[in-house]
Parts: C-alpha cells; sequence; structure tokens
C-alpha cells in the first residue's frame, strides 16, 4: 500500500463515515508525480476538489508528516483541469447546498404515528425527483424534524449528483436584494432556477413581501417547467400564511401539502433512545421515560437536554440519576402551578382521553370515564391547593374518603405499571407547561 492509501486510511479514522464515503474515498493518489515534499491527490469533479481543499488539505499535510516525518504540500486537482460549464454550476451550487447537514438521513429520523405520511411522502420524492408530489409543502411546528427530512432528501439528491439549492426565506430574500442592488439579477436567476433541486425553509416568513413573491413565483414556474423538484417547509398551511399571494398559494398546494404532529410518547422515547446511542450517553429508561414527558414537542430540545445532562454529570463528578435529572431539567419543566385551576387540568385530561369533561364530573361508572376521573383526581391533588373534601364536591364523590381511595388505587397502579406511570407523568408535564 503506497504512503498516499495510508494517509487516506488514517483520514477514514477521523471523520465520519458518511464524510469519508461522500468524498475522500474518491481520491486518488498520483504515486509517479508526488514525492517527498508533494503529494498529489486526483478528484473527480470540482465538487469533491473545492470541498477538500476547503476541509481536509492542512490535516491531510499533518498525517503525511506524520508518516513520513517530513513536511509535504498537499495539491487536490482534476485530473483534466477542463471544466464544464456543467461542473461549474455543480460548484457555485455547492455554496448553496454546503448548508446541507450531512447528519440528516432517512435512516436516523425516527418514524411514528405522527409524521409517518410526511415521512413517506419525503422519501418517496427523493426516489423519483421531479415526477411525484411536485411541489412537496411540509408544515408543522418548530423542532418537529421538517427541516431533518428536507435535507435528508436534499442529501439523496447531492449524492446522486444533482445540483441541489438548499436555502431559507430569509437567505433567498437576501440574495434576491443584494443582486438587484449589484445588478446582478441575471446570475440571481442562473442560480436559482437552472438547479435541478430547489429546498426552501420557513416559508412562512414570505407573508406581505410582495417584490420576492413575485419573484419566487417565476422561479417555481421556471423550475415546474423544465420537471425539477421543489420542495418547501412553513410552521403552517398555505391557507393560513397571511399575506401570501392567492397565485402562489395555489402553486404551494399543487403537488402535495402534508403535514407533522408533535411525536406521541412512544416516538419521543424512541427518538431519545437513538439521540443518546448517536452521541454515546447513557441514560437509565427511568430517565429517558421522564426526558420523554418533560418535552411537549419540540424534540430539537433532546440534543440540549442530553448535552446539559453530560455537562453537570462531568463537571460535578455525579452519576445520573433521576433525582438529579429532575433537579437539572427543572426549568424545562416550566412549572408554573400558581394559576391551575380543577376545570382546566379536567378539559385537559378529558380532551387526551377523547371525553367531555361533564362525564368526567357524572356518576358514570362506565371503565374509560372512571379511568379519567381517577387521574384527574390524582392529578389535580398533586397540582392544586384543593382540599379532599372540596376535590369530592367538584367530582360528585361521597367525602374525603373517596378521594383517598382514589389516590391511592392511582398510587399503586403508578407504582406496577410503567406505561401508566408515563401517561400521568406526560398528562402532568402537558398540563403544566400550557398553564
Amino acid at each position: 500500500m503506497n504512503i498516499g492509501k495510508e494517509v487516506l486510511n488514517l483520514l477514514k479514522e477521523e471523520i465520519t463515515e458518511v464524510e469519508y464515503n461522500r468524498y475522500i474515498k474518491h481520491l486518488n493518489y498520483d504515486l509517479k508525480k508526488s514525492n517527498a515534499n508533494l503529494a498529489i491527490f486526483y478528484a473527480p469533479n470540482a465538487l469533491v476538489v473545492n470541498w477538500i481543499k476547503n476541509r481536509y488539505t492542512e490535516k491531510i499535510s499533518h498525517l503525511f508528516e506524520i508518516k513520513s516525518n517530513a513536511k509535504v504540500t498537499v495539491q487536490i486537482t482534476l485530473k483534466n483541469k477542463v471544466e464544464t460549464k456543467k461542473t461549474k454550476q455543480i460548484v457555485e451550487a455547492k455554496q448553496s447546498s454546503s448548508l446541507l447537514n450531512t447528519s440528516h438521513s432517512f435512516s436516523n429520523f425516527m418514524v411514528g404515528g405522527s409524521n409517518q405520511f410526511a415521512y413517506a411522502a419525503v422519501k418517496s420524492v427523493s426516489e423519483n425527483a421531479g415526477n411525484v408530489y411536485n411541489p412537496l409543502f411540509i408544515y408543522g411546528g418548530v423542532g418537529l424534524g421538517k427541516t431533518h427530512l428536507m435535507q435528508a432528501a436534499g442529501n439523496v439528491f447531492q449524492d446522486e449528483g444533482k445540483v441541489v439549492i438548499y436555502t431559507s426565506v430569509e437567505q433567498f430574500l437576501n440574495d434576491f436584494t443584494r443582486s438587484i442592488r449589484n445588478n446582478t439579477m441575471e446570475r440571481f436567476r442562473e442560480k436559482y432556477r437552472k438547479c435541478d433541486v430547489l429546498l426552501i425553509d420557513d416559508i412562512q416568513f414570505l407573508s406581505n413581501k410582495e417584490g420576492i413573491q413575485e419573484e419566487l413565483f417565476h422561479t417555481f414556474e421556471a423550475l415546474k417547467g423544465d420537471g425539477k423538484q421543489i420542495m418547501f417547509t412553513a410552521d403552517k398551511h398555505p391557507k393560513k400564511i397571511a399575506g401570501l399571494e392567492a397565485r402562489l398559494q395555489s402553486r404551494f398546494e399543487w403537488g402535495l401539502v402534508a403535514d407533522i404532529q408533535p411525536p406521541e410518547l412512544e416516538t419521543k422515547i424512541a427518538i431519545i433512545e437513538k439521540k443518546c446511542e448517536i452521541n454515546r450517553v447513557s441514560l437509565s429508561k427511568d430517565i429517558i421515560n421522564y426526558i420523554a414527558t418533560v418535552i411537549e414537542s419540540n424534540v430539537r430540545e433532546i440534543e440540549g437536554i442530553l448535552s446539559k445532562l453530560h455537562a453537570y454529570s462531568q463537571l460535578m463528578h455525579i452519576d445520573l440519576n433521576l433525582e438529579f435529572t429532575k433537579n437539572v431539567l427543572k426549568d424545562q419543566m416550566n412549572e408554573n402551578r400558581e394559576n391551575l385551576t380543577i376545570e382546566n387540568i379536567t378539559q385537559t385530561v378529558a380532551k387526551d382521553l377523547n371525553i367531555k369533561p361533564s362525564e368526567i364530573k357524572s356518576k358514570g361508572r362506565s371503565k374509560n370515564i372512571v379511568y379519567a376521573r381517577r387521574i384527574s383526581v390524582y392529578i389535580c391533588r398533586e397540582l392544586t391547593q384543593n382540599t379532599m373534601p372540596q376535590l369530592a364536591k367538584y367530582f360528585g364523590m361521597k367525602d374525603h374518603t373517596a378521594i383517598s381511595h382514589t389516590i391511592k388505587k392511582i398510587n399503586e397502579l403508578i407504582k406496577d405499571d410503567e406505561d401508566f406511570k408515563l401517561k400521568i407523568d406526560e398528562l402532568t408535564n402537558k398540563i403544566t407547561s400550557a398553564s
């Protein structure tokens, strides 16, 4: 094995598998033209040349020095230096597509009932660009995975050699404004209308911006007419974005509009377990379950929480346990309880369990009503200052002994049934977060 290959093998151990397979493994070391002070590598295209030059030339040089004990100048170049127009377009497009996060892939996106439809739609588009669901419009709240899905598709397209533009509305607007100021609109349009795939995040920020809406409309028409794939994300359905031109709204709805809902408890647990695996953080099941109940919807918080726990544990030399975790994350719980009432607790429980609040207060003895009533009583006792007689009066129960019996029953279920405990914790945190 020549020294060039040995150095690349050393580099492989220090970078991600994705980056190695996407870029480094395509390098060929020129044994004949290289010497003790010069290492020449050939790359298959200008995109790879520029990417490696910007990120790894110094690192490769350092590894050569380790292997040969000599200062080596590393040269990354094309074997044929005559670049085609297409290659130049790819290099220019790379300046925008470099915003793609290579760690965002379909394989590490946790699929659950709340996001299954959106996942299937984006996956389908990634396998058949320009031919199905064009445009694809994904909407949902903050931190639910819209950008992850979009960039996962972008990474697939980029691996296939397509010219991918990934940008936010803010960046699109900045480029547009700069082009008008510098009289370079032709270059702007060449960039955004000649790509194979256009991915734009946070479309809701187009609201009431007439000039940029006009430009995006014509960009859309040009790309759609050429059969190029377009994908958008937003925090709400196109119909609910105020200040959006009707013709642009209709274009957003031409293909497919798919939403992502807040994840259910099981999905949140799966996401946390996956993030622990990726970040090499070891947490017990009870801590993972607790974190899942603390996070209401924004799953982007998970990595921050894991980093916070890990930092506290390392800096304070404390083993992570449930009590310690609760103390560290007390600000995450947002426990603003002084405004909580029996009424809003009962309404939240009723909505979650799909029954009427009036049924919880009734004399009904059906299994689902008794179940909801017991949970409501328990959470009201935990989160409010109401006495047992006051709770008995509100829920139409005989007296304080009935309340005491209910609370005892719930405590037994919490102790014996892990799923039931999780349900109580999730409802408790949902109520306190909404207060």
